[in-house]
């Protein structure tokens, strides 16, 4: 056999000697070969299969893995951690949750403003809100006073963690008024949920525990000057048929009437309502409102009380002679008017006859100004009110003190400062209108199909 043949033939029992075990045919091979004969070659181990191919298999309490002695098999990649079987499993700490960085203060655009004269020296307010503070960063650090809650929520966390709603409410109406008397805002409006259902038939409760906190807003208020008034809102309706109605609203008058009491407001700080609902009927229902206001209001409340013009039941000539006989003040809305005027009585007379009974009762006047959306029609969208108002009313009295109701609260208040140079502005107040404003409502006032509707 040749060297050539030889070699094949050696060739041939490595191959056979890796694929499979020797047989007495390799031998014979073998032994017909000069070559030194071959090394056994050792299988080759498998490659180890990657973490995604198959879900690692991890010993249960108790059970040992296969080819484990009492120890936990490590991997090339990293070891794993042998935890002592007595550790306790509530003993761990649980993970620190990570703060978020508050991010700075945006740099806001604040466009110009078309500049108007007037002779008006008065005070401008806003109502409840402070849009600045509200918005405040973090979220648990902003500052309103309108904390409130649902009933179910009274049922399972008790009536003492409501009245903490309540307390935590008076404590940020101590820095809306400091915010105000920096920013040359000297009139507000005062929450009606200040005290989350204080006037609730069953879960109500007195303001007694709180006294002291309401006592330091109103001498803050005192010292600065401003004035603060309270607006319960439309549920309150003297004029119902259902005594149970007026019941409701009676209480949320005493409730109103205690916290200014209690706040050491003066006769200033009054509680404007509406006069509510027709009821098929307006001199009945007005013939029912007069009747509570003579015998079911406190003294205390009858002293607050003032009855404003609404856009859709009672225009002020129907207030009037109920305003002027027992001597509650009204109060004249302008944009309200414009909706449902008063026939025959043009608003200088109206604000004429108002302000005859705030002076006969020693209260300084007051009256509300808002405007309508751009492009808003039809009454359901005219009665909402605009993001800013662009002007003062006409006919506003110099020493007026004038609630701007309008969605952009305080910076509405501003706005009219900028534009009349009332009083000096705070850059870092300041924050720009809405691009655009849009037409929807919200609420009650909302012209959105319910889902009844709309099937």
């Amino acid at each position: 056999m040749t060297h050539r043949t030889r070699a094949s033939v050696s060739a041939t029992i490595q191959q056979r000697r890796v694929l499979r075990p020797r047989t007495r045919i390799d031998e014979e091979l073998e032994d017909e070969s000069d070559l030194t004969p071959l090394e056994e070659v050792p299988k080759k181990q498998p490659r180890a299969q990657r973490k995604t191919a198959a879900p690692k298999k991890v010993a249960l309490e108790g059970e040992q893995m296969p080819g484990e002695e009492g120890q936990v098999t490590r991997s090339k990649s990293r070891k794993r951690k042998q935890v002592p079987e007595d550790a306790a499993i509530d003993s761990k700490v649980p993970p620190k949750k990570r703060q978020r960085a508050c991010k700075p203060e945006p740099l806001y655009i604040i466009p110009d403003v078309e500049k108007k004269v007037t002779t008006f020296r008065g005070r401008l307010g806003y109502a409840c809100l402070n849009t600045v503070l509200r918005n405040t960063k973090p979220a648990n650090e902003a500052i309103f006073c309108s904390r409130t809650c649902r009933i179910d929520t009274i049922k399972k966390n008790g009536i003492d963690w409501v009245k903490d709603l309540g307390r935590q409410n008076a404590e940020d109406i101590l820095k809306i008024i400091d915010w105000n008397e920096k920013n040359n805002i000297r009139f507000m409006r005062i929450s009606s949920e200040m005290f989350p259902y204080a006037s609730h038939e069953t879960y109500g409760y007195s303001l007694e525990y709180c006294a002291p906190l309401l006592a330091q807003a109103g001498a803050l208020a005192k010292r600065y000057g401003h004035r603060l008034t309270t607006h319960p809102g439309q549920f309150t309706q003297l004029g119902s048929p259902r005594e149970s109605v007026v019941r409701s609203s009676v209480r949320e008058l005493e409730y109103h009437a205690e916290m200014l009491d209690r706040m050491g407001i003066d006769q200033d700080g009054v509680m404007i309502i509406h006069g509510g609902g027709v009821y098929g009927d307006k001199a009945a229902a007005l013939g029912r409102m007069k009747n509570v206001i003579q015998h079911n209001l406190s003294a205390r409340a009858r002293a607050r009380l003032v009855l404003e013009n609404d856009e859709l039941c009672y225009n002020a000539a129907d207030l009037l002679p109920i305003c002027t006989e027992l001597a509650v003040p009204l109060v004249f809305d302008y944009h309200h008017d414009m909706l449902n005027p008063s026939p025959g009585l043009a608003p200088s007379a109206i604000i004429a006859q108002a302000n005859e009974i705030f002076r006969r009762r020693g209260i300084r006047p007051k009256q509300h100004y808002s405007e309508p959306r751009t492009g808003a029609v039809g009454i359901m969208e005219l009665r909402a009110h605009s993001d800013r108002c662009q002007r003062l009313p006409e006919g506003l009295p110099d020493d007026m003190d004038l609630m701007i109701e309008a969605k952009d609260k305080e910076q509405a208040v501003l706005h009219l400062y900028r534009i009349y140079d009332l009083y000096p502005v705070i850059d870092a107040s300041l924050r720009p209108p809405a691009m655009q404003e849009t037409k929807e409502t919200k609420g009650r006032k909302s012209v959105r199909k319910t889902r009844s509707q709309k099937q």
